[in-house]
């Protein structure tokens, strides 16, 4: 023993720097990603739907001062329609209510479908009117008619003769959405209202009036079965879902922060631990 110890002593003198691996202990440290890029996607979707809500909420405030300005024009008493009307103006009169004389051109008749009126299939039945002060043709959408009496002999009540004086909204020109099937002219069949295709067609001017009727159960069933148009209500009919878009995303907002709060608070399974050398080894 004495001799093994007077061996190790001259090493000892050497190596002055000399540390026990009991004086300088390994340290435990984690190893191993702990999130990988889907945790960059995950960050990115309540960013991306409070955006969305935030947007929905501007659009909340322009749709309702819409409607307002369209509820005011529909107060005011209606205006004689112009011997001319420039389309280009119509923007600012939509939803104004108009009056005009002239004769239906029953022969141009277009017919707009398939349109669904109280859960019963029909057309929108749409006439030049040819006015008898010297204006300009316009296009007036009569209103709703059954399948069933599609035919004109079938609905000759519908049909009048002469002069009618007629009153109801002009509104701006339609815009087709991508689902809609284009019109075909050349065959009769109409699936939208192309008021500028349409005016071309009947020699019309591009100016739109869709009849108006006060809201009558009795009298609707009495046209219906007579095939006389059903006008439509003098009101704004614009959607404003916009409050529901705004709990939707917000909502979806909450539900993904906290579920990211939930992945980051939590280390992934596969972080083991493992021991790192001391530098000084």
């Amino acid at each position: 023993m004495d001799q093994v110890s007077s061996e190790l002593l001259p090493f000892r003198a050497e190596e002055a720097d000399f540390t026990s691996i009991v004086d300088n202990s390994p340290d435990l440290v984690k190893s191993g990603r702990r999130h990988g890029p889907g945790i960059i996607i995950l960050a990115l979707i309540p960013i991306t739907a409070f955006a969305l809500g935030t947007w929905q909420v501007f659009r909340l405030g322009w749709k309702t001062e819409l409607i307002a300005k369209f509820e005011d024009r529909l107060i005011k008493p209606p205006l004689p329609l112009p011997l001319h009307v420039d389309p280009e103006a119509i923007k600012d009169f939509d939803y104004r209510k108009v009056y005009t004389t002239g004769r239906l051109c029953h022969e141009q008749e277009m017919l707009i479908g398939p349109r669904i009126h109280d859960g019963n299939d029909g057309f929108l039945v749409v006439t030049p009117l040819k006015r008898d002060d010297g204006g300009s043709t316009v296009l007036l959408n009569r209103g709703w008619i059954p399948r069933s009496k599609k035919a004109q002999a079938d609905r000759e009540d519908g049909l009048p003769q002469g002069l009618v004086t007629v009153e109801g909204l002009l509104r701006e020109p339609w815009q087709k959405n991508v689902f809609t099937p284009d019109n075909r002219p050349e065959m009769g069949q109409f699936y939208f209202p192309d008021v500028k295709q349409m005016a071309e067609l009947t020699g019309s001017a591009a100016v739109w009036i869709e009849e108006t009727m006060s809201p009558d159960l009795l009298k609707a069933y009495d046209r219906e079965a007579k095939g006389i148009p059903i006008g439509r209500p003098a009101e704004v009919n614009l959607r404003n879902n916009h409050t529901q878009y705004i709990f939707t995303w917000y909502a979806l907002s909450a539900a993904t922060t906290i579920m990211l709060w939930m992945v980051v608070r939590k280390p992934p399974s596969e972080v083991a631990r493992r021991i790192r050398q001391n530098k000084s080894w």
